[in-house]
C-alpha cells in the first residue's frame, strides 16, 4: 500500500464564498478527510494546487476573475488533478456539469445550503466524502483532441437494426470525457447502430447527448422508448431507466428496480442485445468503477460478438475494463485514442460472417 493510499485524501476547496468554503471544510473534515487549503477563484486555484499538491479539488462554477470551468481546463493543463464540481449550477440537466465532466472533472455534487444545520449534515457529507474518496484514486491526464472524423466511413456500409452489427458502449466514472474522445471520431453512417450506457444521475444524460451531438458526425441523442437503432445514430441510455434492445431493432426503456444500485445497468443492455444481434455485436467497455458490463459481456462472448476494453493506462478508473480483461473476455485491449479505429475495424469484421465458436467463458 502506498503512502497516498494509506492516508486520507488531501483536499483543496475552491469557492468564492468564505462561508461556503467553511461549510465544505467542515463536511470534509467531519468525514475524515484533510482539507489542505482554500482558493477563491480559478486563478487562485492554480497557484494553490501547484503549491499544496492536493489529491482532489472541490470546485465551484460561478466565481470572479476566472470561473470554475476555465479554472478546471487550466488545471488539467498545468497539473491534472481529480476534481469534484460543487455548485448550484451542477444540478440535474445542467450544461455546466456536462461541460465540466467533458473537461476532466470526475464527478459533481449539488452545493450544500449555506449555514447547513450540523444535525442535517449526514446526507450532504456522505455524498461529498464518498465522491472525493473515489476521485482520489482516479487517474487524470490532459487529453488532446483528435481530428474528426478519425475513421473513414465508406467501407463501413453494413446494415444496422435487427440482427445487424451493433456497437454497445459501457462506461461510468470518467465516461463523459472518454465518450468525447470516441464518438466524435466515428463516421456517419458507421455501419452499425450505437447504444451507450453511461452511469449518471437523472437529468444529465440529455445535456451529455446534446453536447456530443454538436461535436459528432453521428447523430447523438438520449434514447426514447421504441427508438430505432440506426447506423447514423448513437443512443444514450437515459439516466434513471434501464435500456433493453428488442428483436425489432429498437430500444425499450424499463423502470425496473436498480441492479447493484445502478439504473441504467449495462449488463441488461448487453444481454438483451446479445439475444438479437449475436456475432454482430461489438461490445466496448471504457473507464468506470465497479464491474457493470461483465455479465453482459459474457452473454456477448457466448453469442460470438467481439469485445474491446480500454487499456489501464488511459482509464480514469480501471474498474469495469479490468473486470472484463481479468475474466479473459477481451478480444482487444487498447488505449482510449485507439478505440475509434478498433470499433470501426470490428464493425467491418462483424459485417462479414466469421467462424467463432459460441463458448461459455
Amino acid at each position: 500500500m502506498t503512502a497516498r493510499a494509506a492516508r486520507p485524501p488531501r483536499v483543496l476547496v475552491c469557492d468564492d464564498s468564505p462561508l461556503l468554503r467553511r461549510v465544505l471544510t467542515d463536511l470534509l473534515t467531519d468525514g475524515g478527510l484533510t482539507v489542505v487549503g482554500e482558493a477563491r477563484d480559478g486563478i487562485e486555484l492554480i497557484g494553490q494546487a501547484q503549491a499544496l499538491e492536493p489529491d482532489v479539488v472541490t470546485l465551484d462554477v460561478e466565481m470572479p476573475r476566472r470561473d470554475g470551468l476555465a479554472g478546471l481546463r487550466e488545471l488539467m493543463r498545468v497539473r491534472p488533478t481529480p476534481v469534484i464540481m460543487v455548485s448550484t449550477l451542477t444540478g440535474p440537466g445542467s450544461a455546466a456539469t456536462v461541460a465540466a465532466l467533458a473537461a476532466g472533472a470526475i464527478d459533481a455534487v449539488q452545493k450544500p445550503a449555506l449555514r447547513l444545520d450540523p444535525a442535517r449534515w449526514g446526507a450532504a457529507r456522505d455524498e461529498l466524502v464518498a465522491k472525493v474518496r473515489a476521485a482520489a484514486g482516479a487517474r487524470v491526464a490532459a487529453l488532446a483532441p483528435a481530428p474528426r472524423p478519425a475513421v473513414p466511413g465508406a467501407r463501413l456500409a453494413a446494415r444496422a437494426g435487427a440482427g445487424g452489427p451493433l456497437v454497445l458502449i459501457a462506461t461510468s466514472t470518467g465516461g463523459p470525457r472518454a465518450l468525447h474522445a470516441v464518438l466524435p471520431q466515428l463516421p456517419s453512417p458507421l455501419g452499425a447502430g450505437v447504444v451507450v450506457v453511461q452511469h449518471m444521475p437523472p437529468g444529465f444524460t440529455g445535456p451529455l447527448a446534446d453536447r456530443l451531438d454538436a461535436e459528432s458526425a453521428l447523430s447523438v441523442r438520449e434514447a426514447a422508448d421504441s427508438d430505432e437503432i440506426r447506423p447514423d445514430t448513437a443512443l444514450i441510455a437515459p439516466a434513471g431507466w434501464h435500456l433493453a434492445v428488442t428483436a425489432r431493432g429498437r430500444v425499450r426503456r424499463s423502470a425496473a428496480p436498480p441492479v447493484g444500485a445502478l439504473r441504467p445497468r449495462a449488463d441488461i443492455t448487453f444481454a438483451t442485445a446479445a439475444r438479437h444481434h449475436g456475432a454482430g455485436i461489438v461490445a466496448v467497455v471504457l473507464t468506470g468503477m465497479g464491474d457493470d458490463g461483465l455479465d453482459g459481456v459474457r452473454a456477448v462472448a457466448r453469442a460470438g460478438g467481439r469485445v474491446i476494453v480500454e487499456h489501464e493506462r488511459t482509464c480514469v478508473v480501471w474498474g469495469m475494463p479490468r473486470a472484463v480483461e481479468q475474466a479473459g473476455l477481451a478480444d482487444a485491449v487498447v488505449p482510449l485514442d485507439a478505440i475509434p479505429l478498433a470499433i470501426a475495424e470490428a464493425v467491418s469484421a462483424a459485417a462479414r460472417p466469421r467462424a467463432r465458436a459460441a463458448v461459455s467463458r
